[in-house]
């Protein structure tokens, strides 16, 4: 299966980089390419590409408005947040609007390859050093009340979302409640559809923003 790209930039330069580098993969068709957020609204919603590269700082419209605004209309596309600034409230803000993983345009090109593919396959990319700033931000903003869907949760399905907000793979999941990779998918896809979340970015984002494991 391939995945369709939109990469959104307002540098010329950048745009051209990232689609010199996908270009060579079998298993990526860079789409489209656009150079502000009101465009990249514009293009996601004509072509519905997989994931979708966003820049943070752009005129017009911000890659974090035009994030909230392609989610809005469209649940299934997938942004990975590209930037320059490693600053905790442009993690904060860009998971807030609903982004899937945020990476450094500086990181070496098999890391946004890695990125890329990741968040197409329905995963978030929250490495644990991001997840940790996360939770740093999240201490200091006003917790909202869980969902009722929560009481829902299955004791190990509970175990699994407290791995996940700390940042951990399915693998490290696996490994630290003794049980198999496609066991801990099966709670993963479980425990979203109960809370009816996109994804392991919005699952770490409800339990902060709920105060979930507190008082762990």
């Amino acid at each position: 299966m391939t995945i369709r790209v939109l990469v959104v930039d307002d540098q010329t330069m950048v745009r051209a980089g990232f689609r010199l580098l996908l270009a060579d993969e079998a298993d990526i068709d860079v789409v489209a390419e656009a150079s502000t957020g009101r465009d990249a609204v514009t293009q996601a919603a004509r072509l519905r590409p997989d994931v979708i590269l966003m820049d943070i700082r752009m005129p017009e419209m911000d890659g974090l408005e035009a994030t909230r605004r392609i989610l809005g209309s469209d649940t299934t596309a997938r942004v990975l947040i590209l930037t320059t600034f490693d600053l905790d409230d442009y993690v904060f803000e860009a998971l807030r609007a609903g982004a899937s993983g945020f990476v450094l345009k500086d990181d070496p090109p098999e890391q946004l390859l890695a990125a890329v593919r990741t968040i197409a396959a329905g995963e978030a990319l929250l490495s644990p050093t991001v997840t940790r700033r996360v939770i740093r931000r999240f201490a200091t903003v006003r917790r909202q009340a869980p969902p009722a869907a929560v009481a829902d949760l299955t004791p190990r399905e509970m175990e699994v979302l407290r791995l996940i907000t700390r940042g951990l793979s399915n693998a490290e999941i696996g490994r630290e409640l003794f049980i198999s990779d496609t066991t801990v998918k099966t709670h993963v896809t479980r425990l979203l559809q109960k809370l009816d979340l996109r994804d392991r970015a919005q699952a770490i984002v409800l339990a902060y923003q709920t105060g979930l494991f507190d008082e762990a």
